[in-house]
């Protein structure tokens, strides 16, 4: 899953605009929206912290990318 893919999905997944969630990051509006939108790519410090928000709200990526549900609160019904 590509990069960009993840930062959108972890915020819409928090319900959080872009500012909102750049505020979260510690990053500007701009530098979400070009996340988003593959225009950049994060530093290593970044993606760090991207990855330490997740690991907080319980939203974890296999090796390949993509969400794991065991993870998630609520289970399966």
């Amino acid at each position: 899953m590509e990069f960009s893919v993840k930062v959108r999905f972890v915020r819409e997944q928090l319900r959080l605009s872009q500012e909102d969630f750049a505020r979260a990051l510690n990053a500007s509006f701009a530098t979400i929206n070009r996340w988003e939108i593959s225009k950049t790519k994060p530093i290593r410090m970044a993606q760090a912290a991207f990855s330490d928000f997740c690991s907080k709200h319980s939203i974890n990526f296999d090796d390949h990318g993509t969400e794991t549900q065991s993870d998630r609160k609520g289970g399966s019904v």
